[in-house]
């Protein structure tokens, strides 16, 4: 099999498409002419739909995200966005097909061992709390864990869906809890900072890493709060933290969904839970809208965001300026007493 040529980010309406793709998601539904399959094609740049139409979606039985695929097909539009419609394709086994994930799997821009460190950096500069301290060095070193944050992504799909998704909004979300503690010096920093650091740790056990990013059993049967409550429970009882810190650290991990019906199992009820919950979905919510526009022009509109419900405006923003330095007093001339 030939060098993969065509990238999804080039994809344009009125060409062809000829080329490999991952399967991220695929989905067989019924029209009234006949079934039809909804695919999502995927690599490094980006994810497109695709659709195959009845008659020739009765030839594909078994397709399933993870699969790598050869398509052929034309390049249309839908909703303001491309849809390849799918002539032919064909699912390569891995005797036939050995894929470099580097051109299938979307990674942070920053190196996912780069985000590890300066999370782990962080921690050692703002914990002051020397049980904290210790217990997020453990975390973060923890060989299990560390394999698997580097490979995880953020999310299945909303927001930070790549390699290193998950530590790039980890870093985030500590950052910005620590700037409100700057702001509020009443709140316990450094339990914060560590529930920060923790809050999304068994998304690494809820989501495959790789190209499919499919949740996995333990994902779909417990989610990834009560995971990370599994994984930090033994660490926590060793590590000589105070127990009322240990309940305070163990509710703000709970309740940094905010609402029942965004699956959160509690609702904050004190001031750092409240501040992880919305430094967690700021970070969520401006990668989302940083993903939606094709390009960084200003002045355009995005395509329909789903998971916002809504059309997204790109803005001109003011330049940036070095402020103008305040003058000098002059000094008042020496008087005689």
């Amino acid at each position: 099999m030939t060098a993969k040529t065509q990238y999804v980010k080039d994809l344009v309406p009125g060409q062809p498409a000829a080329d490999v793709f991952c399967l991220g998601a695929a989905r067989l539904a019924q029209a009234k002419n006949g079934p039809f399959w909804t695919l999502s094609l995927e690599d490094a740049t980006g994810q497109i739909e695709a659709k195959i139409w009845s008659p020739a979606a009765s030839h594909y039985a078994d397709l399933a995200p993870g699969q790598f695929v050869f398509v052929e097909g034309q390049v249309g539009a839908y909703r303001d966005r491309p849809q390849i419609n799918i002539d032919r394709l064909r699912v390569l086994s891995p005797e036939e097909y050995t894929p470099d994930l580097s051109q299938f799997v979307p990674t942070s821009a920053e190196p996912p061992e780069a985000l590890l460190e300066q999370l782990s950096e962080l921690c050692r500069a703002e914990i002051s709390h020397a049980p904290w301290r210790k217990f997020c060095a453990k975390v973060l070193s923890h060989p299990e864990f560390r394999d698997r944050l580097v490979e995880a992504p953020g999310a299945k799909n909303v927001h930070h869906a790549y390699r290193g998704g998950l530590l790039e909004h980890t870093l985030s979300v500590a950052r910005l809890v620590l700037a409100i503690c700057g702001r509020y010096p009443r709140l316990d920093r450094d339990t914060l900072v560590a529930a920060a650091v923790c809050h999304d740790l068994g998304k690494a056990w809820e989501l495959s890493a790789g190209p499919a990013r499919d949740y996995t059993d333990a994902g779909r049967l417990l989610g990834h709060i009560v995971i990370t409550l599994e994984l930090v429970e033994p660490l926590l009882k060793k590590s000589g933290i105070d127990p009322e810190l240990a309940l305070h650290f163990k509710h703000i991990l709970l309740a940094h969904h905010g609402e029942y019906e965004y699956g959160s199992p509690r609702r904050p009820k004190t001031a750092e839970a409240f501040v992880l919950h919305f430094a967690d979905n700021i970070d969520a919510k401006i990668n989302q809208i940083e993903n939606a526009f094709e390009s960084d022009e200003p002045g355009q509109w995005s395509p329909f965001a789903r998971t916002l419900d809504r059309y997204l405006y790109n803005p001109r923003r003011a330049p940036r300026e070095a402020p103008e330095k305040s003058p000098k007093p002059k000094e008042k001339d020496a008087q005689c007493l």
